[in-house]
């Protein structure tokens, strides 16, 4: 975790047990006024209604077909880690949202609306990124142990939010080959997510407030904080 002005920041990951720990944990320990999650309106009601049909073919119109089927797959994907985790993917931000409630505290949803998302990712996601990702996609299937090392990621547990070196790496990996994809994906959701958290700070600027994000946007979400607070220090929470 750490801490930046009269916001502190825990980093999670969507299919990690530990997550839901340390979620409950940092509400009861720093009882914060306001806890803000990375969840937009929709992605909140479709966790709140898991039994509702998932993403249909009519969805292509509004995030693009490159998003759409992105959003396909990632959802496919994550489907199937909550299944071997034993785990609701994205089960950390409910807890968070009603361990909140249930702690009589404000809940503020700061992530970009997931259409704008989806159709930002079809747009800057280019054909040279698309053509590169199949032929690692392919070269993988022969040298996954030796990438997997390079990244740090060999002796990988889901079950554990990875130390964040490791997700250093691997978020400088898709910022190098994959541009497009982490402008889209993660870099115009930290200046969104950031701003969000300003915003709040400021109209909150006696409250403590906690935010629940996805371990790879916290450097992201703090550089751009220093732009607003440059003189503020970054500290370590354990």
């Amino acid at each position: 975790m750490q801490a930046y002005k009269n916001i502190l920041l825990l980093g999670s990951s969507h299919v990690a047990e530990q997550s839901i720990r340390e979620v409950k944990e940092a509400i009861e320990l720093h009882q914060p006024v306001v806890v803000a999650v990375e969840l937009d309106k929709k992605r909140y009601y479709a966790l709140l209604h898991p039994q509702k049909k998932g993403i249909g073919f009519s969805q292509i119109f509004n995030y693009g077909v490159t998003g759409f089927l992105f959003a396909a797959l990632g959802s496919f994907v994550q489907k199937h880690l909550g299944k071997a985790m034993n785990i609701t993917p994205g089960s950390e931000m409910l807890t968070a949202v009603k361990e909140a409630q249930r702690h009589g505290r404000k809940v503020q949803l700061i992530d970009q609306d997931i259409e704008i998302t989806l159709q930002r990712f079809s747009k800057l996601f280019t054909w040279r990124e698309k053509f590169r990702m199949v032929g690692e996609f392919f070269s993988g299937i022969f040298f996954h142990k030796r990438q997997l090392k390079k990244l740090g990621l060999d002796n990988f547990d889901l079950s554990r939010v990875p130390e964040q070196k490791v997700i250093e790496k691997m978020i400088g990996h898709l910022r190098e080959r994959y541009p497009g994809m982490y402008r889209a994906l993660i870099g115009e959701r930290n200046t969104f997510m950031a701003k969000r958290l300003i915003r709040l700070s400021k109209e909150h600027p006696e409250d403590k407030i906690l935010a629940v994000v996805g371990a790879g946007h916290l450097s992201g979400m703090l550089e751009e904080m220093k732009k607003e607070w440059h003189r503020v220090e970054v500290v370590q929470r354990t």
